[in-house]
């Protein structure tokens, strides 16, 4: 009888095994393609803690450089971003994190409160999947996911991406338990310079109201925020290109609220001449985003902001700090100069 138990823990834990080992294999790796996918764990192998945390979509993962904020300010800093990151989203990672550190000031970038209702699964899935397991994650999952989404399908991604096996490749064995870093402290860094050549603006809206269900977690932020002494930031990130269009009527909103909580904003689209953007130089797209030429200008120019009207101090005396500043910095102009080995 013992035997047979034995036996049948056996067969029971050996599936658990084959099954695991299926998943890993099978869930996109976000190595070559959608590289923007692994932003969100990489988080979790920072040891120390920051100064300063982002939240937002791809216009804080490709605008701001935290190395840039070290070496010119000493200021430490993390950009949670991810592929169209929602609003819910921003609020849940935050939660997250200020449960690990509490910052001298979160960033929020505010293009997201566009959007009231979730938008696509594909997106969903580039932040989420990237969560560790918490209420903070379960109550992302509840917010975001779409009708036809499986709760289940984010406990056991196998029963979603099944069916990938047609399409597996290297890629997927290679980072089958690790996968590619990406990023430099949530920076996702672009060298390639597209000038922009269009002057087409925004189409009309119907209506210009700020979704309520976005402005409500804008809300939730900012209390989370004020409960824990952090300086709440919202800004909108310098775009020059329609599909990104920051329409005045959304400005005046974001301002509106900004005031009347007290909150700093800083819209930096008309400020791009003051801060040196160059829309021939420093976008990869088009300018719809910047490229790391344009993310360090704007980044230099925020970090004046950080250091002298919020007064946020350096770190540089901290030795062991300055040292792994200096490994992310090697490792940050390495890339930015093509010298990867």
């Amino acid at each position: 009888m013992k035997k047979k138990i034995l036996c049948c823990i056996g067969i029971v834990l050996a599936c658990a095994l084959l099954l695991s080992f299926l998943q890993l294999l099978v869930v996109p790796k976000y190595a070559s393609a959608s590289r923007e996918g692994n932003l969100i764990g990489e988080y979790y192998a920072e040891t120390t803690p920051h100064d300063v945390l982002f939240v937002g979509d791809c216009e804080v993962y490709e605008s701001f450089t935290p190395p840039t904020l070290w070496e010119e300010y000493g200021i430490t800093s993390y950009i949670r971003g991810s592929a169209q990151q929602l609003t819910w989203h921003s609020y849940y990672l935050l939660e997250e994190m200020l449960r690990e550190e509490t910052p001298k000031a979160v960033v929020f970038n505010v293009l997201a409160l566009k959007y009231g209702v979730p938008q696509s699964e594909a997106y969903n899935r580039m932040t989420l999947d990237g969560m560790r397991w918490s209420t903070s994650k379960i109550g992302a999952l509840r917010a975001s996911m779409r009708e036809e989404e499986s709760f289940l399908s984010y406990v056991f991604p196998l029963l979603r991406f099944h069916s990938r096996w047609k399409e597996l490749s290297w890629e997927d064995f290679e980072y089958l338990f690790t996968r590619a870093k990406i990023s430099h402290n949530g920076y996702m860094m672009q060298t390639g310079v597209h000038p922009k050549t269009s002057d087409r603006v925004g189409d009309a809206l119907i209506d210009y109201t700020l979704p309520q269900g976005s402005m409500e977690y804008l809300e939730r932020m900012r209390l989370l925020c004020e409960e824990k002494g952090i300086a709440f930031i919202l800004i909108k990130a310098p775009t020059n290109n329609y599909k990104y269009y920051w329409y005045d009527e959304w400005d005046a909103q974001v301002r509106e609220y900004a005031e009347g909580h007290q909150l700093a904003y800083y819209n930096f689209i008309p400020l791009c001449e003051e801060i040196g953007i160059d829309w021939s130089t420093d976008t990869y797209d088009g300018g719809a985003h910047l490229n790391v030429f344009g993310a360090e200008k704007l980044t230099s120019y925020f970090g004046a902001i950080l250091a002298g009207h919020l007064g946020l101090e350096g770190h540089k005396e901290d030795a062991a700090l300055s040292a792994i500043w200096q490994e992310k910095l090697d490792a940050y102009y390495r890339e930015r100069n093509g010298t990867e080995s």
